[in-house]
């Protein structure tokens, strides 16, 4: 399976998946259309689904996001979920600035909802 990247630009956030279960969405997640920029990521998380790496860790470390975002990041969780359905490991580090409690919150907030291990990881700001 291809790996994918999806570059970091000032609206939207770098995405790095690859097929041997290390994954990252770092960055500001602002897009003027979030459906259409996470469109590559929904198909590669479906077709990692069909064959996933025993552990699946995806480390989320956002510095902000728009409500549409929120959504699309709940629908990627949402297929990590159903790879940790199909009997496999899957993890989620929340990192989060020390001095920015309303991420920590988002993030706790989606661990209410999805079924797979959160650890939440502070940071300092630099």
């Amino acid at each position: 399976m291809n790996d994918l990247k999806i570059e970091q630009t000032t609206n939207t956030p770098l995405v790095e998946l690859k097929g041997n279960g290390n994954m990252c969405i770092k960055g500001i997640s602002i897009p003027d259309n979030g459906l259409l920029f996470l469109q590559p990521v929904f198909n590669w998380i479906e077709e990692y689904g069909q064959q996933p790496s025993q552990k699946t860790t995806l480390e989320i470390a956002l510095d902000g996001y728009n409500t549409v975002s929120s959504k699309c990041l709940l629908d990627v969780l949402r297929g990590f979920e159903k790879v940790k359905n199909s009997g496999f490991e899957v993890n989620v580090n929340w990192y989060y600035h020390e001095d920015d409690p309303d991420m920590l919150e988002a993030g706790q907030e989606f661990d209410g909802f999805i079924n797979v291990k959160f650890s939440f990881i502070e940071v300092d700001k630099n």
